[in-house]
């Protein structure tokens, strides 16, 4: 039984379809990426990631890391892997040429990654940090910096990571302890521990470069007075040249429940004092720059979750079409009626369904996103460029947290699909479960992604981000309320998208009041309910493609379009009454779990 990893007919649809990509041909910036030429990168990334990547992520699992002599050596097939991945420069697609990148659309690199995601994660964090890392010198390095680090980390020759956490600070970046102390030569001396440092050390390429948090000895407390630095694995002279080993240390690499292919390290700094680091951008402006990576890492997370479950969902449709068990539910009396595929039995249907649903839903918004960086770039009204911008910001926190969540949850059915082999190591389906947990915690947990979108998000700008998304979700309603067929699922969705805005006014005072702690310990609810709406925007605007599709289709796309319909219809009349039902659980703003007393939680 192969192993599935995305559905080509669905990311065709979101490119082509939904999205109508190959537009941005008429761009000059993308000239080159008519609609033969997205297909072609789309079917490379496909053929390498399933020729190539897929075979490595049972192999990996099973091999892990090791750390000997403060030295961490991958799984073995990582090393012939890497090369070929950095070979065909898939490692910064949407960046510019000149520093080893593709130039394409973003929305293309999404869908890219869509496939080198779902083969094998764990092996992706090594190409993924180290692009997040480039996009730190790029945006806030000097002339000189870009040239020492920028080609080398975009074509892969150096990979890169994010130092942020730390045993005392975990999601409390500003309590870290990590210092630095400015040297006569312009260089910082930095001392700290770092933990939870995802590639963090390896053997897959000859330097690593660290963007590392620390405090600059007088800054200001908290994130006030962080600073971002550069520190190289190894020292890069100023013509490029490696140096001596910098004082980084592996002390450790972490035996976790997944991702067994990904070296998740600590690190000690400056443990002889001889760590040296470049101040990267302005000092005690650190945790700004850093918010560009973390955001980019974010999305990354929301779509190593998706890609898992994407992956889940057609091991479990394939799994279903051909394991034979028990009779069709209408011939149960018939003592000679044949047993049949477990996809005829109704909750095995009602199963894949669901995850079909939200996989769909879930591709088309992180399609999404990756098309409003393109817009954003392409367009030359400032106004314009901001609206995008914001309707990025708004839909990170949903596209990470819910996401995830979300994916979790598509996982476990995924492995219920296949009942007791789905538990067993010989099948797929555990090790997603074990890979996917993970993107519910790092990057930001889900609860502080929840907390980003009523603290900052809401009221950024006054407002009007989320206003724009609104407006984008109303004209998808409007079009559908056109359509004869759609016209009442077009109704509940405005429905809830109504009670959204106004759950979101309740939320949004009750924030700026006395009772803010019972708003934030309604945020994670929020954000559920949030991602339900755009989840139906999403479905809904799929199905209005596909009405427009549908009538002069050819017999093989007549089931894909109609399965837009169906899925729509599950959501708005099996999801949303659910949802509706959490907004007015909401809005009663339940203050229990804040006046609760620590000792009433019980346990001594």
């Amino acid at each position: 039984m192969a192993q599935q990893i995305a559905d080509r007919r669905d990311v065709d649809f979101v490119l082509h379809e939904q999205l109508n990509v190959a537009q941005f041909s008429a761009n000059e910036k993308f000239e080159e990426y008519n609609r033969k030429t997205i297909d072609l990168v789309v079917s490379e990334a496909r053929n390498l990631a399933i020729k190539e990547i897929l075979p490595t992520q049972k192999i990996a699992d099973e091999q892990g890391c090791r750390l000997e002599d403060g030295k961490v050596t991958v799984p073995e097939p990582f090393y012939r892997l890497y090369q070929l991945f950095c070979e065909g420069e898939w490692l910064a697609m949407s960046e510019d040429p000149q520093w080893g990148g593709q130039g394409m659309p973003r929305t293309v690199a999404m869908a890219c990654a869509d496939y080198f995601n779902g083969a094998n994660y764990a092996f992706m964090m090594y190409p993924g940090l180290t692009h997040g890392a480039g996009k730190l010198v790029e945006a806030f390095g000097t002339d000189e910096q870009k040239k020492l680090f920028l080609k080398n980390m975009f074509t892969g020759k150096w990979t890169g990571t994010m130092l942020l956490t730390e045993p005392g600070a975990g999601s409390d970046v500003g309590a870290l302890e990590t210092s630095a102390v400015k040297n006569d030569d312009g260089t910082y001396s930095i001392t700290g521990n770092k933990i939870f440092i995802s590639s963090g050390e390896h053997d897959l390429a000859e330097n690593i470069i660290h963007p590392v948090l620390a405090r600059i000895e007088g800054a200001p407390a908290g994130t006030r007075g962080i600073s971002l630095f550069l520190v190289p694995k190894i020292w890069v002279n100023p013509d490029g040249s490696l140096g001596e080993p910098n004082d980084v240390v592996c002390t450790g690499i972490e035996e976790k429940m997944g991702i067994h292919g990904n070296s998740t390290c600590s690190l000690t700094l400056g443990g002889k004092g001889r760590c040296r680091g470049l101040l990267l951008g302005e000092e005690n402006k650190g945790m700004r720059a850093m918010f560009l990576m973390m955001n980019e890492a974010r999305l990354l997370v929301g779509m190593q979750g998706f890609c898992c479950a994407s992956a889940s969902y057609l091991n479990a449709l394939d799994y279903a079409r051909q394991r034979i068990q028990g009779k069709n539910l209408l011939q149960m009396m018939d003592k000679s009626a044949p047993s049949v595929p477990i996809i005829q039995h109704p909750d095995v249907r009602r199963m894949l369904l669901t995850m079909k649903t939200y996989v769909s839903a879930m591709r088309s918004l992180l399609y999404y996103v990756g098309f409003c960086e393109d817009m954003k770039r392409i367009t030359e009204d400032e106004a314009e460029a901001e609206k995008y911008q914001g309707l990025i910001e708004v839909l990170t926190p949903i596209a990470k947290g819910y996401v995830t969540d979300r994916a979790f949850d598509l996982c476990n059915l995924g492995m219920q699909v296949y009942g007791g082999y789905g538990y067993i190591r010989e099948y797929p389906q555990e090790q997603l479960v074990r890979d996917c947990r993970i993107t519910q915690i790092y990057e930001g947990t889900n609860g502080i992604q929840a907390m980003d979108l009523l603290g900052r998000k809401l009221g950024m700008k006054k407002g009007k981000p989320v206003m724009d998304l609104f407006g984008e979700i109303q004209a998808t309603v409007a079009r559908a309320k056109k359509v004869e067929s759609l016209r009442a699922a077009a109704e509940k969705v405005e429905e809830a998208l109504n009670k959204l805005g106004e759950i979101a006014m309740h939320m949004g005072t009750t924030a700026m009041s006395p009772k803010v702690m019972t708003a934030f310990a309604h945020a994670y609810p929020f954000m559920e309910v949030s991602g339900d709406v755009v989840m139906a925007w999403m479905l809904l605007w799929r199905a209005a493609v596909a009405d427009e599709k549908i009538k002069t289709a050819k017999k093989k796309d007549q089931d894909f379009y109609d399965g837009q319909f169906k899925q729509l219809d599950f959501f708005v009349q099996s999801i949303l009454p659910v949802t509706l039902g959490k907004i007015e659980a909401i809005r009663n703003t339940c203050e229990a779990a804040v006046e609760i007393s620590d000792d009433a939680f019980g346990g001594k």
